[in-house]
Parts: structure tokens; sequence; C-alpha cells
């Protein structure tokens, strides 16, 4: 029994090097500030799926992402990890998506795509921290969906058993496929690369990548169909571009404020026994401690 999958990734800004550059003028980040990695989440999301590939033969995994033409970064990260294959949907006139936006857009390159039978997505990604795509792309589906995924525990063609962990316990549920899930940051870890697998998939390309390399590039995919990252733009889908972009974005933001914490005071202690139980006092006085 072998399904279709696919596993919707972002590439997202490294939010832990975030610097006064990091918003443009208009209220979207300025990605070309940020290093970019693999959206963490969307990582436990793709585990799931590789997972599922391992217990059923004939298992597809395919990775869709949206985003500039760097984000094809992350398309070879799934194809070292196990995944099959991958699309990025990549056009100026994507840039700015919201939520709503970048869920249509989304939904639109999945019908394109041949039938499948479950979509994962991490919950949420940690630039915008919003858990909004994965549920609007099942609501622009007509799918039912299971949110915060921990483990998927079975599947057959018809249906599939998920473990999800909620604030207060945890439960198991049954859904109907084809049907999307969200997995939460407490689900397993991705495995890493796969050497063989990085061999394999190291020259995997965009037509937009290879091009851009030499004006008499040689293309390897005439023989290794694999190395071929399929690259998509608002044309080879079937979109109403006022719903793209952000023109089709309804949330728009009004005002960014940099708040940037500093210490009011500080004080500098020797290791003398003097000084740190002058310390104790003054802390356990003023109810710090104790």
């Amino acid at each position: 029994m072998g399904l279709k999958i696919v596993v919707l990734a972002k590439q997202v800004p490294d939010t832990r090097n975030v610097g006064k550059d990091a918003m443009k003028a208009d209220g979207t980040v300025n990605r070309a500030a940020l290093p970019a990695i693999f959206n963490p989440e969307d990582l436990n999301a793709l585990e799931q799926a590789l997972r599922l590939k391992d217990k059923y033969p004939g298992t597809e995994v395919t990775i869709l992402t949206m985003g500039p033409g760097r984000a094809a970064d992350i398309i070879r990260e799934g194809l070292y990890r196990g995944a099959d294959n991958g699309y990025l949907l990549t056009d100026r006139a994507f840039a700015g998506s919201d939520t709503l936006a970048t869920s249509y857009a989304i939904s639109c390159a999945i019908k394109k795509m041949e039938k499948c039978d479950l979509i994962i997505a991490g919950r949420q990604a940690i630039d915008g921290d919003t858990a909004q795509v994965g549920p609007q792309v099942a609501e622009k589906l007509g799918l039912p969906q299971v949110t915060y995924a921990e483990e998927v525990l079975s599947a057959d063609k018809k249906k599939i058993v998920i473990k999800r962990r909620l604030e207060r316990g945890v439960e198991t549920v049954e859904m109907p496929l084809p049907g999307v899930i969200t997995v939460n940051a407490s689900a397993p870890d991705c495995r890493p690369r796969n050497a063989k697998l990085l061999m394999k998939y190291k020259h995997a390309q965009t037509i937009t990548e290879r091009q851009a390399e030499t004006e008499d590039y040689i293309d390897l995919t005439a023989d290794r169909p694999y190395l071929n990252i399929e690259e998509w733009s608002v044309n080879d889908i079937e979109t109403d571009t006022n719903w793209l972009g952000l023109s089709g974005s309804p949330t728009k933001v009004k005002k960014i404020e940099n708040v940037v914490f500093q210490a009011k005071e500080a004080k500098r202690l020797t290791p003398a026994d003097e000084e740190i139980d002058e310390l104790m006092k003054e802390l356990i006085a003023n109810h710090t401690i104790g």
C-alpha cells in the first residue's frame, strides 16, 4: 500500500539572528538580511512522512514550498533526508503574501499535482507564528484536517490514525483520507541527511539555477530526471492574481517597533564571603529569592 504524501515546507529567516534590518518599511520581512533555514516544525512533519514511507512500501514523499529561488535549498534538504521529489512555487507575484494568499497559491499547486492521499505540514512557521496555512489549505481543498499531531500511528488508503498532543492531554483520532495534518514540535526530530542520498541529489536544481551557472549549461536531467526540481510560476498554476501577493493579503502591518532590552543598573562583586553574604541578604530583603 503506497501513499502519495505532500509535505508543505517553508524556508524561514533564522530568528536567532534578528537585527535592525530584519524588517522592510512596508512591514514585510527583509529575507535578504537574515540567514535562511528549514522551518523547524516542517522538519517534524517531514519525519512523519518519511516514517510512513518506511512503513508502507511504494509511498512517495513530495516537498512543496513557496518562496524565492534560494528556497530550493530546503527541497534539496528534503531529498537528502529521504523525500522523492519537490516543487518550488516562485514568482514575483507571490511576494508579500500573508497566510491567506499563501494558502491559496499552495492549494492551487496541489490541485495541479497528481492526486495525493495526505498533506503534512508543520504546525506553524517561526517567522509568523500564525499556525494558519495548514488549516487554510485544508479548507480551500475541502479536506478534513487534524492539528497538533505528534505521531501517525497507522494508515491505509481510506483512513489514518493520529496521536495529538494537546494542552491538557493526548488524543487518538481517526481521519478519512485524503486529508491534512499539522505537526507539533513535540513530534520526533527529523532524521539527519543520508550520505548516499546526498551524493545522489547534490546536483539537483531548478531550471533557473542551472541556467544561472553558465550560459552554456549542461542539462544533467536528460539521463537523470530525478535531479530536476520542478519550478512553477503563477502561469503554471491556475490562479486569480488578485488573490496573490500583497494585493491578495488582507493582513497589513500598521507599525513596527524595535524593542531593545537594557539593564538599568549593574553590580560587580568579588568572590569575598562578605560581599556574597551582603548580596544574599539584599535579594532576600527585596523578595527576589526566599
